[in-house]
């Protein structure tokens, strides 16, 4: 239980049939003269009566001088040795609201370890960014238990997080913990979820970034050796290295990536497979492995470039509460450019038209299905719309394109199809 030095609390934590309760009352003369309106006596009297009585009950006691980095040094050693000779079996060190530095933090928990004979912890605010750092500086002059929490929440900037402090703790300084380590990646998704509180991408161990690569270079060196660019193996932390394929991202990342998604691609298809990686990431899309499969299936399982009769160059659409929806295309048809314009009950159905306003000439195309799903979560998601098409010959093709625009994605899918019909009908006039 967590408990004010005040009888009232004290009762509240008992009557919760606890064996071990942290209480606290505030140091600091900016607290006791302006939020407890006492005096220093006051509170160390408040501080020792209430461990005697939690000791007096059994229990163990850890116990926080609230603010004691702002407490003048000689009164917060004075407290500490008081409730230390009262029975508490722990003293708590709070940074209330983070403004030590580590080198402030060690020289304080090596002066306090010097007037108590009991275990020290530390509890680090991260107002200044510096609550892992003033932590292991703790750690380093002595104390043997750190307050943490999952993703650093916590009052305002947030606490030491507990997965930077303790891999921080492995790591760098070999020391054990009892935490599950392989766990800390799901949890920190549980809680994110719970919570409502996303981690930042770039939050160190836990964010989505923090064993992601997509340049060139850390790709090539990644998948030689995972060590070159990684401080710790992700396995550790439930986690896996990913690579992403991004704007950044070069042609041995992707190419690897590619096969290990089981493709065979061509050299062609892997220059068709970037370019399209690059355009979306371009657009400030953060390219998935699901997006890159959707990619990949599409360039892989395309008509052949050379044996595309149907080409989409420009594409505009118009729609609105009061407006007719409205879609112009530009197709290149055997190397020669059409231009055409149709209105729809959507901007979808208007494209199509226009498409097919072209093409009918070559092959009278009749959508009997069409489909489409989101790939990824968010308004930027890959949209992969996936339709089946039949000529007047009963001939079937099913066709896919994906973009984050629908509306692309729609026409593409469509131009698609027709290609495919074109194509298996020029492979049955040559046999």
């Amino acid at each position: 239980a967590l408990a004010r030095t005040l009888r009232g609390d004290l009762d509240a934590a008992l009557a919760c049939n606890v064996d071990s309760v942290h209480i606290f009352i505030a140091t600091s003369d900016i607290h006791v003269k302006y939020k407890l309106n006492t005096t220093r006596a006051k509170v160390l009297k408040s501080a020792v009566e209430a461990v005697e009585y939690l000791k007096d009950h059994g229990l163990t006691v850890e116990f926080s001088a609230e603010d004691a980095t702002r407490t003048d040094l000689g009164y917060l050693k004075q407290v500490y040795r008081a409730v230390a000779e009262a029975g508490a079996d722990r003293i708590n060190v709070p940074d209330t609201v983070g403004v030590m530095t580590p080198k402030r933090m060690e020289w304080l928990i090596s002066e306090l370890a010097k007037e108590v004979k009991v275990p020290i912890s530390v509890h680090c605010h991260n107002d200044f960014g510096m609550a892992t750092a003033n932590s292991i500086a703790g750690v380093e002059a002595g104390a043997s238990q750190v307050h943490v929490t999952i993703n650093g929440l916590g009052e305002r900037a947030g606490n030491a997080s507990l997965e930077e402090v303790v891999m921080a703790l492995y790591s760098l300084y070999k020391f054990k913990t009892n935490i599950k380590t392989r766990l800390i990646y799901e949890t920190s998704r549980l809680v994110s979820e719970l919570t409502g509180i996303p981690v930042q991408p770039n939050k160190a161990i836990v964010g989505e970034n923090a064993f992601a690569h997509e340049s060139g270079i850390h790709v090539h060196g990644v998948i030689k050796m995972p060590l070159t660019y990684e401080p710790i193996s992700p396995e550790i932390i439930g986690r896996k290295t990913v690579i992403v394929t991004g704007k950044h991202a070069g042609l041995h990342g992707i190419k690897q990536k590619v096969l290990e998604l089981g493709f065979n691609p061509t050299h062609g298809q892997i220059k068709e497979i970037i370019k399209r990686v690059k355009e979306l990431g371009d657009k400030g899309k953060y390219i998935t492995t699901t997006d890159l499969i959707s990619i990949a299936s599409l360039v892989c399982g395309q008509v052949p470039a050379e044996e595309k009769t149907v080409e989409l160059k420009e594409l505009a659409v118009i729609t609105g509460t009061h407006a007719l929806p409205t879609a112009s295309v530009k197709l290149e048809v055997k190397g020669k450019e059409y231009i055409a314009s149709e209105t729809g009950v959507g901007p979808v159905d208007a494209a199509i038209k226009a498409i097919r306003k072209v093409t009918d000439d070559l092959v009278n195309v009749r959508l009997k299905e069409f489909r489409l799903e989101a790939l990824t979560g968010g308004s930027d998601a890959l949209a992969e719309v996936i339709v089946k098409v039949e000529d007047a010959q009963g001939r079937i093709a099913s066709a896919r394109a994906a973009n984050a625009d629908i509306v692309r994605a729609s026409v593409e899918a469509m131009i698609n199809g027709i290609n495919r019909l074109l194509y298996l009908a020029g492979k049955e006039k040559l046999k």
